[in-house]
């Protein structure tokens, strides 16, 4: 019983304030009049701006328009170029900002390399301009290269094995060679060397890390008897 008039009591107040959103929601003749008039003139004015949208489409409907590849072609010939040389020129562009990244040398190839790209045409493309005539020329300028021969002094214990395997120098005893042939007015006998002996630690070319990397790579040890 006590629940029924709880309910009761909630549901009166609930109708109270709904009406009185009603009463304060309620417009008087004159009001309704001018929303009438407001909503009919927003009406004519998107019935307006529809026609003219309406009118603009059928004026680019009889335009002949050309389609995305036409415009590319187009441009290509304009440049004196064809798609598949856009199509090789993109992926020399990749290829040399690969090599520009993970600093393939000499940076003086690269920046050859570099140079070509940009006197060529199709560098104009809006798709390559900044990309070859900027970005990977502030790549290039903040590579700093490693100086192309360093200079090792011989201490006891070395050979030219221990030499060529160290970190700093090649990380590869099979490289040795390349020190030997550096340095032959020094030495004698690739056996032979002795402290205090300064040699010659030239970089190992890309074709030579290859090399030594897969005699490296290849060598199985002599079974131990």
């Amino acid at each position: 019983m006590k629940f029924s008039k709880y309910f009761l009591g909630i549901f009166s107040l609930i109708l109270i304030f709904s009406f009185s959103l009603l009463a304060q929601e309620k417009m008087t003749k004159d009001e309704w009049e001018a929303e009438m008039a407001r909503l009919k003139t927003q009406k004519e004015s998107l019935n307006t701006e529809i026609g003219t949208l309406n009118t603009d489409i059928t004026n680019l409907k009889s335009q002949n328009i050309q389609s995305y590849d036409d415009c590319m072609n187009e441009l290509y010939t304009m440049l004196g170029a064809t798609k598949s040389d856009v199509d090789n020129y993109r992926i020399a562009v990749d290829e040399l900002n690969g090599k520009i990244g993970r600093k393939e040398g000499p940076k003086a190839d690269r920046q050859k390399d570099l140079n070509a790209l940009k006197m060529n045409k199709i560098s104009a493309l809006p798709e390559f301009f900044d990309k070859v005539q900027n970005q990977m020329q502030k790549d290039l300028d903040s590579w700093v290269e490693e100086p192309t021969v360093k200079n090792y002094t011989v201490v006891k214990g070395d050979c030219l094995w221990r030499i060529a395997k160290k970190p700093e120098h090649y990380g590869n005893g099979f490289a040795w060679p390349i020190i030997y042939k550096a340095n032959r007015d020094e030495i004698k006998n690739p056996d032979l060397i002795f402290p205090k002996q300064t040699f010659k630690i030239p970089n190992l070319t890309e074709e030579e890390k290859s090399k030594y990397e897969k005699l490296k790579m290849n060598y199985k040890p002599a079974p131990v008897q």
